[in-house]
C-alpha cells in the first residue's frame, strides 16, 4: 500500500471514529431525557401557588425565577438584558367594565337593546378607558382584502366610519398559508379602511367547537398590549373604537330584516365568496375599560457554540411561560393552571437544555433558550424579543417553538407547523425517521395554528421556524385526542395536573426537538426559505 493510501485510510478511520463518538454522545443525551423531570417542572409551574402565571403578576414572576434557576443549575449563560437572565417589557393591562358597556340597534323596524353576556360580549380596550360609537352596520364577509388572491370583501361597499360584521377566520378556499396570514391581518385591514367598529360572528361549525359560555368566561380575562417608550400601546388599533363578539341570539338580532339571512350567509361563506351588504341597522356601542400598566419579563439563556465562527449564529428554542391567571370560578376553581398550556412546553425546554448541556462538545452554533411572557395576550413577549433581540437579529437562523404539547397518548405522528415553508422540513423529517414517528398534515387548517403561537413573531422577522404538535394516530378508540381536549379543557381551569398524562410522549417529543435543533446547529448551511414560498416572499426579504 502506498504512503498516500495509508494516510488516507488513517484519516477516514479517524473521521469514522469521531462520527461514531458524536453519535454515541447524542444517543446518550437523548436517553438522558427524564419523564419524571418533565412532570416535576410541570407540577411546580402549574401549581395553584403561581396563580395561573398571568404576565405581570407575582405568580408569573415566581415562574421566571424558577426557570432561570434551572438554567443556572445547568450551567447555561445568562443572555437577557445587561447579562442577566431577564428581558423586561412594559405592558398595558385592560379589562372591560361590564356595567359601562352597552349595545343597541335602531332602524326602520324599531329599536332593540342587546343584553351583555347573552347577545354579545366585549373585551378591554388598551387605548381608551371609555368610548361611544354610533354608526351604520355593514356585513363584509370575512373582512379580508387579499390582492394576491384577487379577493376583496370591501370592494364596492362603503365602510368608512361604519361598524362591520365579519366572519371569523378567512375564506376556506384560500391555501392554508394565505388563510392563516389573512386571518391575523383583519384588524389592520379594517382600520386601514376607516372602519370604527368590528362585530365578530362564528359559523355553526365554529360555534360548535367554541361554546358561548366558555368564550364569555374567557372574555373577562385581561387583555394586554406592548407599550412604547412614551407609554403608548403598540398595534392596538386606536381607530377601532368598538368591538364585540355576537352569540347566536345576537347574530339573529343583527340579521333580522337583512338582505340575506344568516343561513344564506353561512352557506355562501362555505364557497369562500360571501356577499357584502348594508345592514338595516344603526348601532350605538359603549365600552368602558380599566387600565393598569405592568412590567413583565422574558427569561433568556444561552449555550455557547463550539465553532469559533458558527458560534456567532443562534438557534432559538422558544416557549411561553405565561397563562391566563385568575378568573371567575368554575366548580369552585378560579385558577387557570395551564399545565399543558404551556407548563408542558417550558418543562420540555428545560429537558432539551439539559440534554444539550450533557454533550461532551456543544453544537457548532449557539443555542438560546427563550421563555417568553404574554403569549396569551397576543404573542407579546416573543414579539418584543424579535424586535429587540439580545443577540444580532441577522444571526438568528432558526426558531423551534414549544407550545402546548398535549401528552394525551403515545407519540405516533407529529404535525410540523411551518416545516413546509423552509429547508427545516428536511431536519424534521430526518428526526421523525430516526425516532420512527410519522409526519402528518395539519388536521385542523381552519384553526390557522401557524400564526397563533410564538414562532410567528420570528417568521415576521424573516426567520424560518417550526412548531411541532402531536397528531392523533396514537389515540386509542374512546381515548383522549386533540379536538376533544380543545373543546373540553383548552383555556379552562381543568388544564391542571389532575388530568391524564402520557409522560413518555413528552419524552419522545423532547427527543424529536433535540434532534431537529442539533442538526440545524451543526449544519454548515443556514436554513433557507423555499423558493416561491408565501411567507418567505412576504417576510424573507428582511433577512437579505
Amino acid at each position: 500500500m502506498s504512503k498516500l493510501r495509508v494516510v488516507t485510510a488513517v484519516i477516514l478511520f479517524s473521521l469514522m471514529g469521531v462520527a461514531a463518538a458524536a453519535d454515541e454522545a447524542l444517543e446518550g443525551a437523548l436517553e438522558a431525557v427524564n419523564a419524571n423531570a418533565i412532570r416535576a417542572h410541570m407540577a411546580f409551574l402549574a401549581d395553584d401557588l403561581l396563580e395561573g402565571r398571568e404576565a405581570g403578576t407575582r405568580g408569573y414572576q415566581l415562574a421566571t425565577r424558577y426557570v432561570a434557576s434551572q438554567f443556572e443549575l445547568l450551567g447555561l449563560k445568562p443572555a437577557g438584558d445587561q447579562d442577566s437572565w431577564y428581558q423586561a417589557l412594559d405592558l398595558r393591562r385592560s379589562v372591560q367594565v361590564e356595567a359601562g358597556c352597552s349595545f343597541s340597534l335602531s332602524g326602520d323596524a324599531g329599536s332593540r337593546d342587546l343584553e351583555y353576556g347573552v347577545d354579545y360580549f366585549m373585551t378591554g380596550d388598551a387605548n381608551f378607558t371609555s368610548t361611544e360609537v354610533e354608526a351604520p352596520v355593514v356585513f363584509v364577509g370575512y373582512g379580508v382584502t387579499a390582492p394576491d388572491m384577487d379577493y376583496d370583501d370591501f370592494a364596492g361597499i362603503d365602510v368608512k366610519g361604519k361598524i362591520i360584521i365579519t366572519l371569523r377566520g378567512a375564506p376556506p378556499t384560500f391555501p392554508h398559508n394565505q388563510r392563516a396570514y389573512y386571518s391575523r391581518e383583519k384588524m389592520n385591514i379594517a382600520e386601514k379602511n376607516g372602519v370604527v367598529g368590528v362585530l365578530s360572528i362564528l359559523n355553526p361549525e365554529e360555534a360548535a367547537k367554541r361554546a358561548w359560555d366558555r368564550r364569555l368566561q374567557n372574555s373577562k380575562i385581561a387583555r394586554m398590549r406592548l407599550l412604547d417608550r412614551e407609554g403608548k400601546p403598540l398595534e392596538a388599533h386606536p381607530g377601532l373604537q368598538a368591538a364585540a363578539a355576537l352569540s347566536q341570539s345576537g347574530m339573529e338580532a343583527l340579521f333580522a330584516g337583512a338582505p340575506q339571512s344568516l343561513e344564506q350567509v353561512f352557506e355562501m361563506a362555505k364557497s369562500g365568496k360571501p356577499n357584502s351588504f348594508d345592514m338595516p341597522w344603526r348601532a350605538t356601542m359603549k365600552r368602558q375599560s380599566e387600565h393598569r400598566n405592568v412590567r413583565s419579563e422574558n427569561v433568556v439563556a444561552m449555550l455557547e457554540g463550539s465553532d469559533p465562527q458558527l458560534s456567532k449564529e443562534y438557534v432559538i428554542y422558544s416557549g411561553h411561560l405565561d397563562h391566563l391567571g385568575i378568573g371567575e370560578a368554575t366548580d369552585g376553581d378560579r385558577i387557570y393552571n395551564g399545565a399543558f398550556d404551556n407548563a408542558s412546553g417550558i418543562s420540555v425546554m428545560i429537558e432539551v437544555a439539559r440534554a444539550f448541556r450533557s454533550l461532551p462538545t456543544a453544537p457548532k452554533r449557539s443555542i438560546i433558550f427563550l421563555a417568553v411572557t404574554a403569549e396569551e395576550k397576543g404573542l407579546l413577549g416573543s414579539k418584543y424579543f424579535a424586535e429587540f433581540p439580545t443577540v444580532p437579529l441577522k444571526n438568528i437562523i432558526a426558531n423551534i417553538n414549544l407550545d402546548m404539547f398535549l401528552m394525551l397518548h403515545p407519540l405516533k405522528d407529529i404535525v410540523a407547523f411551518g416545516a413546509e415553508h423552509s429547508s427545516l422540513h428536511a431536519n424534521v423529517e430526518a428526526s421523525a425517521n430516526k425516532l420512527g414517528v410519522e409526519m402528518t398534515l395539519d388536521p385542523m387548517p381552519e384553526e390557522v395554528i401557524f400564526v397563533r403561537s410564538d414562532q410567528y413573531s420570528f417568521v415576521r422577522k424573516g426567520v424560518p421556524a417550526v412548531f411541532l404538535t402531536a397528531g392523533f394516530k396514537g389515540a386509542v378508540d374512546g381515548g383522549p385526542n386533540g379536538p376533544a381536549w380543545i373543546r373540553d379543557r383548552y383555556h379552562s381551569q381543568s388544564d391542571d395536573m389532575n388530568q391524564p398524562m402520557e409522560l413518555q410522549s413528552g419524552v419522545d417529543f423532547a427527543r424529536m426537538n433535540i434532534l431537529i435543533g442539533y442538526d440545524v446547529a451543526n449544519d454548515s448551511a443556514r436554513p433557507r426559505w423555499n423558493e416561491g414560498d408565501f411567507f418567505g416572499n412576504l417576510f424573507g426579504k428582511k433577512r437579505k
